[in-house]
């Protein structure tokens, strides 16, 4: 019953997800007015599908044309092109094993590696996967990066980013974990953030976040942003990368307190870094627009608990998985 169950839950989110084109009024919440340099006053935010569970970890596929995301309490990859709408991409996508377990099972954080492959933030895994197979034809089989540290096991990875050089950067919160459930054990005493080098070594960066999220590089590769999704401490953080890619010089990038967590629903999640050098970062009431020094410049606010975002190939389309919903926005 409970396979049959599923399985219904699964066509439901599919065929609700098929929605498109629908085009709400956007809003636009400025603080400076050098924010329309990328933003239009009014905003079209388009709803590309709805219906899902929990989205997260968009992630645009060059090669495919195509935009893929998580559907992370589905354990459920989609994707979504301008031709076919809304599909079903991968599943399993986030937990492989046959015993059922409760939490935050699927995928999180997706991201495309120098190779072209399908790189994986998996929570119910617990580990960095690649998925083995060309991102054109995919299938539920993955290679593990890293699965843990120190030999522990980690939290639920959630959010990754490459650096040039290719070693790959990630944070390690609780969410993915059985809360509540004595049976499943949270290994580290600590929510971590990462880099797996370019010899396939694990490295433990920092600790200090009490609950890291999101993860960006700048343009010029010299800063690291980590986002704490803390509600008694929502902020961006940023580091200066060394020449051997450890952190250093840690401070405060820009702060979300203050906010009335009623009105503006959503606090520091994903993030994306904008060819500009401009920081897209999921915060409260929407995406939050931040410059390279730290300023502020304004909300795209979408309504919705907004978990992350990226852009297209040519920076002309901003793509927002927001709770229930997938979105787009044109941008100037």
């Amino acid at each position: 019953m409970k396979s049959l169950l599923q399985t219904i839950s699964f066509l439901l989110v599919f065929f609700i997800g098929h929605a498109q084109n629908i085009k709400p009024e956007g809003k636009l919440i400025v603080k400076n007015p050098l924010i329309t340099k990328l933003i239009p006053e009014n905003p079209q935010i388009e709803i590309l599908g709805e219906g899902f569970n929990w989205s997260e970890g968009p992630c645009w596929i060059p090669s495919e044309n195509k935009f893929v995301f998580s559907d992370v309490k589905e354990n459920t990859i989609f994707e979504w092109t301008e031709e076919g709408g809304i599909k079903p991409y991968l599943k399993p996508s986030g937990y492989t094993g046959e015993k059922e377990r409760g939490g935050e099972m699927g995928s999180n954080g997706l991201i495309i590696n120098q190779n072209g492959e399908l790189v994986i933030c998996q929570h119910g895994d617990r580990r960095i996967a690649k998925m083995n197979a060309d991102v054109s034809n995919p299938k539920p089989d993955f290679v593990t990066l890293s699965n843990g540290f120190d030999g522990k096991k980690f939290n639920s990875p959630n959010d990754l980013v490459y650096a040039k050089n290719g070693d790959l950067f990630f944070t390690d919160p609780p969410y993915g974990l059985e809360r509540n459930n004595p049976n499943v054990v949270k290994e580290m005493d600590y929510q971590g953030v990462y880099k797996i080098d370019k010899s396939g070594q694990t490295i433990l960066l920092t600790k200090e976040i009490s609950f890291p999220n999101g993860i960006a590089i700048s343009v010029d590769g010299k800063k690291l942003y980590v986002s704490n999704s803390d509600f008694t401490k929502p902020l961006w953080m940023v580091y200066d990368l060394t020449a051997d890619n450890t952190i250093e010089n840690g401070k405060v990038f820009c702060t979300a307190e203050g906010y009335d967590r009623q009105k503006m629903q959503g606090g520091p999640d994903g993030m994306a870094v904008h060819k500009s050098g401009w920081l897209f970062a999921s915060g409260p009431g929407g995406i939050w627009i931040i410059t390279e020094e730290g300023e502020h410049l304004g909300i795209i606010y979408t309504g919705e608990y907004t978990s992350n975002c990226t852009f297209n190939e040519d920076y002309s389309y901003l793509y927002m998985t927001a709770n229930h919903k997938v979105l787009r926005m044109k941008l100037k």
